[in-house]
């Protein structure tokens, strides 16, 4: 029998990791790009993006709570809707979130020391990986740490700019089309991706049929009222025009408003803020790589759990390998387009999942599974080719080994 990890996390700690994952993805670099798409529609699109994320919470809690095992979707479309589905949702969880690791880290880098980006980035990643290697509970106390420096920080950013701005650049307008409102959607919906952490930790949550639930909606909740103060403060600065153009916009709201002072401050903020996505990811796609081991899917070394410190140390040290060679190759935009296909199917797959658990869940789940299909072929071309490429070939790669597994 598979040693189990050791059951440590909270409700508070659970709701911190999945924060830990949300505040700090996208508050900081996915505004900008978002309100190129949309225009003055920045806020609906956000609330379309909130949507669908809420309803693939409440899908991932449902089935959590049901399956408290490590993995997440990969374990849950296994159990509702097969072995092939099952696998496909691991494969796009751990290609797409390790490609969001090497986002984060390039981001750390970026806002620490630009002229080596690379370098601080394959740093961070070393550092972080040896955290995890360590336990569970304590990467959840640092992250509780990080979660409060970043509130304070955006909290200051949004008192400065509705200090400063005028309320009437709010107003939405009507030149946004549903095409770019959608774009801009499936932009910000990287940065809601973080309470997927809360259900692939499971296996470390205590009572997790009464945690879960509870959790992954607060998470989110509170993820959507700072996401939606930050931008509405942003907008009142900058305008839907200067926020389009802006490569640091929290940055530049706060120059903009005249708070020089706070500009360092936001710089640390951002640089704090990814190494806390950072930490939360590796947490999360160390654990699926680590169900997926388990069930032959990928290397039967990767499953095992440190005798000490009772974590899948070796599936760790692995992911930990894999996002340093990305971080120190990859281009930060790229990484997020690639990651933000494989996450939407991966969500797609809970959905479809959740909708067979009973007739008062598939509402909320046709809901989010057609939305995770719009955002998704919304992104741009090249991350939806890549993405689709990556994912066939994990496919064919299950079709070869699938035969073996079977027998074993």
């Amino acid at each position: 029998m598979a040693q189990e990890l050791r059951r440590t996390l909270g409700v508070f700690d659970a709701v911190v990791i999945g924060l830990g994952s949300m505040v700090g993805a996208g508050i900081f670099v996915a505004l900008g790009p978002a309100a190129g798409a949309a225009g003055s529609a920045l806020l609906p699109a956000l609330a379309v993006a909130g949507l669908v994320a809420y309803c693939n919470a409440m899908a991932s809690a449902r089935l959590a709570a049901r399956y408290p095992a490590s993995g997440g979707t990969y374990v849950y479309g296994r159990e509702r809707l097969g072995p092939f589905w099952g696998y496909l949702a691991g494969w796009a969880f751990v290609v797409g979130k390790t490609a969001s690791c090497a986002a984060m880290a390039l981001t750390v880098g970026a806002y620490v020391w630009p002229e080596q980006a690379h370098a601080v980035a394959v740093a961070a990643v070393v550092a972080l990986t040896a955290l995890n290697y360590t336990g569970v509970q304590k990467s959840a106390l640092l992250t509780r740490a990080i979660v409060a420096a970043v509130l304070a920080v955006l909290a200051a950013v949004v008192a400065v700019s509705f200090g400063a701005g005028d309320a009437g650049r709010l107003a939405v307008g009507a030149d946004a089309s549903a095409g770019g409102v959608l774009q801009a959607a499936g932009l910000l919906f990287f940065a809601f991706a973080g309470y997927a952490r809360i259900t692939t930790l499971g296996e470390e949550v205590r009572d997790p049929a009464r945690t879960i639930p509870r959790a992954v909606p607060l998470a989110l909740g509170i993820a959507l009222v700072v996401y939606a103060a930050v931008a509405a403060a942003v907008l009142a600065v900058l305008g839907p025009e200067g926020l389009a153009a802006s490569g640091a916009p929290l940055s530049d709201a706060a120059r903009a408003a005249g708070a020089d002072w706070l500009v360092p401050v936001v710089r640390v903020g951002a640089a704090v803020a990814a190494l806390g996505s950072l930490l939360a990811l590796i947490l999360g796609v160390s654990r699926t790589t680590l169900a997926m081991a388990r069930d032959g899917h990928l290397p039967a070394v990767l499953a095992a759990v440190h005798p000490r410190f009772q974590v899948p140390h070796r599936a760790e040290l692995a992911v930990g390998a894999v996002v340093a060679v990305v971080a120190a190759t990859a281009d930060v935009r790229g990484a997020i387009g690639f990651s933000s296909f494989g996450v939407l199917l991966y969500y797609g797959i809970a959905n479809a999942s959740a909708w067979t658990l009973d007739v008062r869940a598939r509402y909320l789940a046709a809901v989010g599974l057609a939305g995770c299909a719009a955002l998704a072929f919304s992104l741009p071309w090249t991350s939806v080719a890549a993405g689709s490429a990556v994912v066939a070939a994990g496919a064919v790669a299950y079709g070869v080994t699938g035969g073996r597994r079977q027998e074993r």
